[in-house]
């Protein structure tokens, strides 16, 4: 693989640190919703990012059972334990340690996401990625992507790249998509280490830190915070420097720059394709069902 380093010369300042808001969703699952709704346009195209992570069964053990999706993509990372995930259209697969579940829900689709431990830590993160308009109601559509197969590398400063989604230093992501192009790296930093990543100016970025601490052009991001880094012409990208050993997740994609129109779990360009989609998932016409 082609570790090559690159070189970010204008990087970006962080704009607003932004604290998480403590939620449940599912059946009680204890959740920070680190990208909440009001921030959907600042960071399109990605419409939320939830960290959920505890060592109490009782915050996630009943899991998320049966809910509806239409119009978007869901990005399930897992940092530790297991769950599992059926669908509508007899689909099941089991996420476990480093593993990543990518689902395209397009035109509609029921599914349950319900852990497969009784005990220990459960923590990860899952990110909504929106579709454009004319992908919304597609065929849905998901792969379970271990963690063995995630591509990785080392950078000669020994920070460990894990490249969810686009491409980092010359290696390419498990995942690539044409319109939205989203870059997601899991960054595992040595403390004093130092980790550039080339950025077009045009997309949306923003760092979310959940262990340690680090530093964007002098500005300090404390541990559970994201850091919405600058929209500038003339900047190529981001340089994050370790103050401690540090994890951190790394976002960013091209914007849509279309209509969001969200209820619950639909995410449509308009209010008549939401009504469109209440009363499909009603009639029982939302989603494929296994024959």
């Amino acid at each position: 693989m082609n570790t090559s380093h690159s070189t970010v010369t204008h990087p970006r300042k962080v704009e607003h640190i932004i604290a998480g808001q403590p939620t449940s969703d599912g059946a009680g699952v204890k959740l920070t919703r680190v990208l909440t709704q009001n921030l959907q346009r600042r960071l399109d195209p990605f419409l939320m990012l939830d960290n959920f992570g505890s060592d109490k069964a009782d915050d996630y053990i009943a899991g998320f059972p049966d809910h509806p999706h239409r119009g978007f993509e869901t990005i399930t990372y897992m940092i530790a334990g297991r769950m599992q995930h059926r669908d509508s259209a007899g689909n099941e697969g089991l996420l476990e340690n480093g593993g990543v579940q990518w689902m395209v829900a397009g035109k509609g689709v029921i599914h349950s996401e319900i852990p497969q431990q009784e005990e220990g830590v459960m923590e990860g993160f899952q990110l909504w990625l929106n579709l454009p308009a004319r992908n919304k109601m597609t065929q849905p559509w998901y792969r379970d992507i271990k963690a063995e197969e995630l591509p990785k590398f080392r950078t000669p400063e020994g920070v460990d790249v894990t490249v969810i989604a686009g491409s980092s230093h010359g290696v390419a992501g498990a995942v690539t998509r044409e319109t939205t192009e989203p870059l997601y790296l899991d960054l595992h930093m040595p403390a004093g280490s130092r980790f550039e990543q080339l950025l077009p100016a045009s997309h949306n970025a923003f760092v979310y830190v959940y262990r340690g601490e680090v530093s964007i052009e002098g500005k300090a991001v404390p541990v559970q915070r994201m850091a919405i880094l600058e929209n500038q012409a003339q900047a190529d990208g981001v340089v994050i420097q370790a103050s401690a050993d540090t994890r951190v997740l790394l976002i960013a994609g091209q914007p849509l720059n279309e209509p969001i129109a969200q209820y619950g779990p639909f995410v449509m360009n308009t209010q008549e394709e939401l009504y469109q989609a209440l009363q499909d998932f009603r009639d029982g016409n939302f989603a494929e069902t296994a024959s």
